[in-house]
């Protein structure tokens, strides 16, 4: 996996500085903060994603926290304007046909969370993840 087929979605909010930002396109990352996919649309957002990806292997890291508080408070860095829970998922069945390698979420601290609302986005985040794996494998035995 290269930096120039990598991406990072969703930063915003004023714990990040300049230098956040900076640092990821130094590394040859494209950045698209909160405040651009807004804009920009999901639909748009996908089609970025995948001309950024292309063919080549994905590895998903989810980090919780571009979930807005209201939806999954139970993060070490709760920012407000992030995408909702159905947003997310969305987001998540949106990449369906990439080439999975692994995903993971991060982020997650059940004690931060005490009515268990990360917990459980975070499972239906791995859930839809698992499923686009399944799905993967179900169009690759039948081609």
């Amino acid at each position: 996996m290269l930096a120039e087929n990598s991406i990072q979605v969703g930063m915003r909010g004023s714990v990040y500085s300049r230098d956040a930002y900076d640092e990821s396109t130094a590394l040859g990352f494209q950045v698209i903060t909160m405040a651009a996919v807004r804009e920009m649309g999901p639909g748009v957002l996908m089609e970025i994603i995948r001309d950024r990806v292309g063919p080549h292997k994905v590895f998903v890291t989810f980090d919780i926290d571009v979930v807005d508080p209201a939806f999954a408070p139970g993060t070490g860095t709760p920012e407000v304007g992030g995408f909702t829970s159905a947003e997310a998922i969305d987001l998540v069945r949106g990449l369906q046909g990439m080439n999975f390698v692994g995903f993971d979420v991060v982020e997650v601290l059940p004690d931060k969370d005490p009515a268990e609302i990360t917990a459980l986005l975070a499972a239906n985040i791995v859930y839809e993840f698992l499923s686009l794996i399944a799905l993967n494998k179900k169009i690759k035995d039948n081609a």
